[in-house]
């Protein structure tokens, strides 16, 4: 099985993490959420897969094109 990283197209902090490690995730769902200009821009999973890992946390701040997730295809 392979590991397909998911990155966030916005820099900003992280208000919610709705997927749980251990998840099923259909493409498209969503695995967190980063507000920006006052917004919550939705990280969706890009692909179906098992939620393998979540690196961040509720209140982090992150970049643009940083990895917060990892799905197992």
């Amino acid at each position: 099985m392979a590991d397909i990283k998911i990155v966030t197209e916005v820099a900003g902090r992280v208000c919610a993490l709705p997927a749980s490690v251990g998840a099923s995730l259909s493409e498209g769902d969503e695995i967190a959420f980063v507000e920006a200009m006052k917004m919550e821009i939705p990280v969706p999973a890009p692909t179906t897969g098992t939620l393998k890992s979540v690196l961040v946390k509720l209140d982090d701040v992150v970049a643009e094109g940083q990895v917060v997730a990892i799905i197992e295809s």
